[in-house]
């Protein structure tokens, strides 16, 4: 075998070895590195308060003066309701429900009391919360109510009431710090619970339940009483789609004047985010290409060596097995050094990220070593199969079988 390898080397190029190793190494960074950065951002895109993780519209009736005072004139019939889940352009729907009852609470830190106010409860389907869901349950044996609350309303507390009250500022992180004792009254009943701020919310502006929890204190404390949902909360496919605004338009139905817009915005992030990637899977491509043409060039210069090589007994096997030593020995180099610049790359730009979402997960590079772990056995299979082959075809054209 050390006399083959020593006769076939004589020929091999050197610049076009190095040619193909840079053009393979490219392309392995490249699916690697977009691979990879795509699993790093993908929680801020996914977790809760995320700015790019779906599109949703809350939706209202627009309602004029003569319509006012009619309370069912705002609310959504269930034939509405399946008829936008007909909509091409809707995804999905759900509907806010309402509590049906008194609610009061008393708000108060370290157990010094702040103010006491008027409440109300709204639930949506989990699937459309944007905050963490651990804790988004109610046992009526304990007694705690999960409660999550739209961000301006920490605004609100900071800069206005705790303000002009000389009360300390809240972040995000203290929210375990708040004393929440909640009153229910309603059907001759009365409850008392503690209510627990797990969250606050940017999509939903309301005082956001566990949709488990209202059913059941409806049913407990106003059993007879009934609602439709005055609004809707809708997952589109395409924010840019013409058929929302014509839609509304004809249905006399409103959403935030903000909604569309940012959703448009979103929209096009995400079609930027994958001309970009797919422009990276091409230059990939182009890259194996190369490799497997480089292969191709190489066995065609070596073909009268390899004629005689057959001629004088070597199997096509043992003829083949240098050019595939070669090049599965160097898709290993490709992919190790691959790992190392992912590395380095990727530790750059994780720093950036930590500065602009502080709350990420790190996560880990696994996905890029079983990627590129599947693309090593995939690309060096596909170079074995290919020069043995190319060497099986010299082997019939010149009827060396014979």
């Amino acid at each position: 075998m050390n006399l083959v390898w020593k006769l076939l080397r004589q020929h091999i190029s050197k610049p076009q070895l190095a040619g193909f190793f840079f053009a393979n190494l490219l392309g392995m960074l490249i699916v690697l590195l977009s691979f990879q950065f795509y699993h790093d951002v993908l929680p801020v895109f996914t977790q809760g308060d995320s700015f790019i993780k779906k599109d949703f519209l809350i939706v209202s009736k627009r309602l004029s003066v003569a319509h006012s005072l009619s309370t069912s004139a705002a609310t959504f019939k269930p034939q509405e309701i399946e008829e936008m889940k007909a909509q091409r352009f809707t995804k999905s729907v759900g509907t806010f429900n309402s509590s049906r009852y008194s609610v009061d609470a008393s708000m108060g830190l370290a157990g010094t009391p702040a103010f006491r106010t008027e409440l109300f409860f709204e639930s949506v389907p989990d699937a459309f919360v944007d905050t963490d869901l651990s804790q988004w349950r109610f046992d009526p044996q304990q007694g705690v109510i999960p409660i999550i609350l739209p961000k301006n309303y920490l605004t609100i507390y900071n800069f206005g009431f705790a303000q002009s009250r000389s009360l300390p500022k809240m972040s995000e992180g203290l929210i375990g710090a708040i004393d929440l004792a909640v009153r229910i009254r309603g059907n001759g009943k009365e409850g008392y619970y503690k209510g627990k701020v797990i969250g606050f919310s940017t999509r939903l502006n309301t005082i956001l339940v566990p949709e488990a929890f209202l059913e059941w204190s409806n049913r407990e404390y106003a059993p007879e009483e009934g609602a439709e949902p005055s609004r809707l909360i809708v997952e589109v496919k395409n924010p840019t789609d013409d058929a929302i605004t014509s839609y509304f338009k004809k249905m006399n139905y409103e959403t935030d004047d903000d909604k569309l817009d940012a959703g448009k915005t979103t929209f096009f992030l995400k079609m930027v985010s994958g001309i970009i990637m797919s422009v990276g899977l091409l230059i990939s491509a182009l890259s194996f290409y190369i490799l497997m043409l480089s292969i191709y060039l190489l066995v065609e210069k070596n073909t009268q060596k390899l004629e005689n090589l057959l001629l004088i007994g070597y199997t096509p096997q043992r003829v083949s097995f240098p050019y595939q030593a070669l090049t599965v020995g160097m898709n290993v180099l490709v992919l190790l050094l691959s790992l190392a610049l992912l590395a380095w790359i990727r530790a750059y730009y994780m720093d950036m990220l930590y500065q602009i979402f502080p709350q990420m997960n790190g996560g880990s590079m696994l996905p890029a070593y079983l990627l590129g772990g599947f693309l090593l056995l995939g690309v060096s299979a596909i170079n074995v199969w290919a020069v043995h082959r190319k060497v099986i075809a010299i082997w019939y054209r010149k009827g060396v079988r014979l």
